[in-house]
């Protein structure tokens, strides 16, 4: 048998050394690999909801009138503070009332001639009816008498009608009032200038009042639009309701929410040839005076009717490119990714209307940790989120 040289040994037993603990790290590394990525799922939440459209539109006030004048004459008094709330009836401006009283003297004096002359053609008729009786007058000239006195009525009638023209310029039109409720703005004339009135355009605008409560909200919407409303509210069998009865909710430039609360009134009826779209209106109460003709907003309108509806978190949802994902855990405990079509935000929660069906879990959390095709340790969130308000009133 031959004999091991003493440094041949020593390299042996160093070899097996060396391959008795790589063996055993080994080992150590197998037992130390790490485990499955825990994560947190949910199953969809299940709610009724309805689409919302959103437009920017602009505020016009329901009732707008210029203040001008019927009659010219000189400004004479101004009985307003520019910008200030009106009432239907308050004196706004005076024009001055000396000429239209020297008229209505006039008309006065005019009328009291014609009944002076009525009254002696009557007295004249009278008599021509004796002489008459007694053919001391002929048949035509008691006629002659006759028709003076009917003249002479028509000349009373035609004179009380100038006597009450010129009470009317001088009680009514020589002092003009608000004719609506509102907010004026500032005026347009001083006092001292001369005021052209009467009917024509050459008038002159001394102020403009407009209502403020409450006050109208004008939209425009596209074709298609208007389409899937009409059919969705005569599938309905509520018409009606495109004219007065669809909620609407809106938000000016510097809210977050929609928080104001009114309905559509009014759709037009005629789609316009260059831009292809409606013109829509909404209602809405301005008791506090926020809203104020010519400002902007975002008005949400019911888009569809109520249908049921499965809701994820919105940080669930990943993006590949164009494409929208979620990741699920099947019974397995591997992540499956499914692409899902978006809806709307409805109560922080986004609709997912195509792709998921309602015993997915979803990966609501640690969804950076997830791969597909990897085993994750799932752990169950149950607690729903609370409801939106969108969400229809069941019954």
């Amino acid at each position: 048998m031959a004999t091991i040289r003493p440094r041949r040994l020593a390299v042996l037993l160093a070899a097996a050394a060396t391959a008795l603990a790589g063996c055993g790290q080994g080992q150590q590394q197998q037992a130390a690999a790490p485990a499955p990525a825990a994560v947190t799922v949910a199953n969809p939440v299940q709610r009724t909801v309805v689409d919302q459209d959103e437009y920017v539109g602009r505020f016009v006030a329901v009732d707008s009138v210029e203040i001008r004048s019927r009659l010219s004459g000189y400004l004479s008094e101004i009985h307003f503070t520019d910008g200030q709330m009106v009432k239907k009836g308050d004196l706004l401006f005076t024009i001055d009332r000396r000429p239209f009283e020297i008229v209505l003297e006039q008309m006065k004096a005019n009328l009291a001639q014609a009944r002076a002359n009525l009254a002696f053609t009557e007295g004249d008729l009278q008599r021509g009816q004796q002489l008459l009786s007694n053919k001391t007058i002929t048949e035509q000239a008691y006629d002659q008498r006759t028709q003076a006195k009917r003249v002479a009525e028509a000349a009373v009638t035609a004179q009380e009608a100038m006597v009450h023209s010129a009470e009317l310029d001088l009680n009514d039109y020589s002092e003009l009032r608000s004719p609506i409720d509102g907010r004026i703005g500032d005026r347009r004339v001083a006092v001292g200038n001369l005021v052209t009135g009467g009917t024509g355009g050459n008038t002159t605008l001394l102020a403009t009042v407009v209502s403020v409560d409450p006050i109208r909200f004008e939209f425009s919407f596209d074709e298609a639009s208007y389409l899937r409303y009409v059919r969705f509210a005569t599938g309905s069998k509520e018409a009606e309701s495109l004219h007065g009865n669809v909620p609407a909710t809106l938000k000016l430039i510097d809210e977050k929410d929609f928080v104001h609360k009114g309905k559509i009134d009014f759709i037009d009826n005629v789609i316009d040839r260059s831009s292809g779209t409606i013109r829509g209106r909404a209602v809405f109460d301005n008791a506090a005076g926020i809203f104020t003709p010519g400002m902007f907003g975002r008005i949400r309108v019911p888009g569809s009717p109520p249908y049921a509806a499965l809701l994820v978190p919105d940080a669930a949802i990943g993006t590949e490119q164009a494409r929208k994902y979620v990741l699920t855990v099947d019974d397995d405990n591997v992540v499956r990714q499914k692409y899902v079509t978006l809806g709307q935000i409805d109560g922080g929660l986004r609709v997912i209307k195509e792709g998921l069906a309602a015993g997915d879990r979803v990966i609501v959390n640690g969804l950076m940790r997830a791969r597909p095709g990897q085993k994750v340790t799932p752990q169950q969130e149950n607690a729903a989120p609370p409801k939106g308000p969108n969400e229809a009133k069941a019954g």
